[in-house]
């Protein structure tokens, strides 16, 4: 299996670290899964990934959670704090309230310095249309919603940082099978690595900056499709590889996405029909960062 000597681009985005609570696992699950679903930064909106599943012991009111990221990114001249407000009172409202007995509390605490803070009154805990409290419960300052099966509650206040976005890995592989575990190994390897989640699992879609549809955004990487190895001029898969998925991983620091992009790598060495592992880069137009493949396995 080979490195190439290649490079993965990144970019900055803002973030909130959050740790969902709720009765039993269906509905914990329900409630993480609904939160992080459909990645839509290349919308203007949100993104985000499971983290970690943690036990009774880990959690403000000692049931069993889930923590998450939830991302948006740092456009030059926007005010990335807002958008972020806004974007995650959607995920909260729609994918975490509506689940039973759900709870929110904030996670980037003592590990994860926070550099400002989201008050979750305006566009959440109004939710309770006026009947809403604010109490003291579990040592956090706490909006109580009332809701048709019982209270929701949400930390008033929800640290935010700075973090990095967009590191990627691509598996280029010789049938469908070996691509999916590749994907599949390198997605359990990441998930032990703390601070880090991948926004699309296993991604089936690699995109450019360019496009000839700027109107719906992103569109698919055409050199690298191995559909069109034979159809088009400058095709870049080679031969033998038939399935290329990309991991994509955010991160709380450059270090947290390195670490898990180097146990990605390091997981996926005795896949067979694995030819190469590469990365997505646009020549310095997507991002600030650059992570050199061989770089990182040094």
């Amino acid at each position: 299996m080979e490195i190439e000597n290649t490079y993965c681009e990144a970019f900055e985005g803002l973030f909130v670290r959050i740790c969902i609570t709720a009765k039993d696992e269906n509905r914990l699950k329900r409630a993480a899964y609904g939160a992080t679903a459909l990645p839509s930064t290349v919308f203007g909106e949100a993104e985000g990934g499971i983290e970690k599943w943690v036990n009774e012991h880990e959690t403000p009111d000692g049931r069993k959670g889930a923590v998450i990221q939830l991302w948006v990114n740092c456009d030059k001249g926007d005010d990335a704090a807002k958008k972020l407000e806004y974007e995650i009172s959607k995920r909260i409202r729609q994918g975490i309230l509506v689940v039973p007995t759900t709870s929110v509390f904030n996670a980037l605490t003592s590990d994860f310095e926070p550099e400002g803070l989201i008050d979750t009154l305006d566009r959440i805990g109004h939710c309770g249309d006026g009947y809403e409290t604010i109490e003291q419960r579990f040592g956090r300052e706490v909006i109580v919603v009332p809701i048709m099966m019982g209270e929701f509650l949400v930390e008033r206040y929800l640290g935010y940082k700075k973090g990095v976005m967009g590191g990627n890995l691509w598996f280029l592989c010789a049938n469908l099978e070996s691509a999916l575990e590749a994907g599949e190994k390198a997605l359990s390897a990441i998930n032990r690595i703390e601070g880090a989640v991948t926004p699309f699992d296993i991604c089936a879609a690699g995109s450019k900056p360019e496009t000839k549809y700027p109107e719906i955004g992103p569109t698919t990487n055409h050199p690298y499709c191995p559909t069109l190895k034979y159809k088009i001029s400058g095709s870049k898969v080679p031969e033998g590889v038939n399935f290329i998925p990309e991991i994509v991983i955010n991160g709380v620091s450059l270090d947290s996405v390195k670490e898990a992009m180097k146990a990605a790598i390091g997981s996926v060495g005795d896949v067979e029909g694995l030819v190469k592992i590469s990365a997505g880069n646009y020549g310095g137009k997507l991002g600030k960062y650059k992570v050199y493949l061989r770089d990182i396995m040094e």
